[in-house]
């Protein structure tokens, strides 16, 4: 290491915590990834896409209403 290198006001460990959480790349196809100027879009986009399924299992698991209709 060269001498010029100045460690003195470093801090040890500064980015351990986020190290140990780790990262998940995933890879966008180039025509998806057209869409999304940047990670924080692609990230926007897949948490709306999250709430809409937990919304669409919700309704799903409620047991289903008779109508008049169907009593007939």
């Amino acid at each position: 290491m060269l001498e010029e290198y100045d460690f003195s006001k470093g801090i040890q460990g500064k980015y351990a915590k986020k190290y140990n959480e780790g990262t998940n790349v995933v890879v966008i196809d180039p025509d998806v990834a057209k869409f999304f100027p940047d990670h924080d879009s692609v990230n926007e986009a897949l948490r709306s896409l999250t709430e809409i399924i937990k919304r669409q299992k919700r309704t799903s698991n409620k047991s289903p209403h008779r109508t008049v209709d169907s009593r007939r």
